[in-house]
């Protein structure tokens, strides 16, 4: 199994660390990353993304901090967890979220930027309406 996309959209005004995180959130909720997962060295995703180590390693640090992965020196970056919903939130609301991080999945593995995907969700409300 290949390990889900994750980019960086430099016309996105999100911080880079939180772009990341983002995405690796959306991924664990749909299960693209179930729970012992290793996510990628820092270095590695630095490299790849073409971003510096610290940008990556604030966004580990924020999954770690809510959970979500767990970081052993020797064991790597793996998926503890998968994100609890917010209880806040009514089933249809709860449901309509799980909805929106699938789609935001699909789209990310399809390799749609941001602009696009909101293009796309954009044109569907109007189809519909």
């Amino acid at each position: 199994m290949t390990s889900p996309r994750i980019r960086i959209d430099d016309t996105d005004p999100t911080p880079a660390f939180e772009q990341i995180r983002q995405q690796i959130t959306g991924h664990i909720a749909s299960g693209a990353l179930p729970a012992g997962a290793k996510l990628p060295p820092l270095r590695q995703l630095a490299r790849d993304l073409g971003i510096a180590v610290g940008t990556a390693a604030h966004a580990y640090r924020e999954l770690e901090a809510t959970g979500l992965i767990a970081s052993r020196r020797g064991a790597g970056t793996r998926v503890t967890a998968t994100p609890v919903p917010d209880e806040s939130l009514n089933h249809d609301a709860q449901a309509l979220h799980a909805a929106a991080v699938h789609y935001l999945t699909t789209a990310d593995l399809l390799g749609a930027p941001p602009q696009a995907t909101l293009d796309a969700v954009v044109a569907a409300l109007r189809a519909q309406h």
